[in-house]
């Protein structure tokens, strides 16, 4: 890949992430009947973001080690994201009131 389409999607991937963390925080503090839309917007950029990293993987732009460090923890909150999810459509199993 050329030296500017490079840092184009270092750009990309770096503001989804900032994205995605502030996202999570709003979801975190949105009143109970939003949080289930502010949740699934997350997955949405983290989906995204796991496909920007990996079309750097395929370009060459990243390391086999850094990819799979990267692609490990994206899948962990995911995981996490997904358990949020489904105490939402599961109240009466929450210990603690959101």
């Amino acid at each position: 890949m050329a030296r500017g389409q490079r840092y184009t999607i270092g750009q990309r991937i770096e503001h989804k992430f900032l994205d995605l963390l502030e996202l999570t925080y709003l979801a975190y503090y949105t009143e109970r009947q939003k949080k289930a839309e502010r949740i699934a917007e997350c997955v949405f950029i983290l989906d995204t973001l796991k496909y920007l990293l990996y079309v750097a993987w395929e370009g060459k732009l990243l390391s086999n080690t850094h990819y799979v460090e990267v692609a490990q923890k994206l899948d962990e909150s995911g995981k996490m994201f997904g358990g949020w999810q489904k105490s939402l459509s599961n109240p009466e199993k929450k210990n603690r009131a959101l």
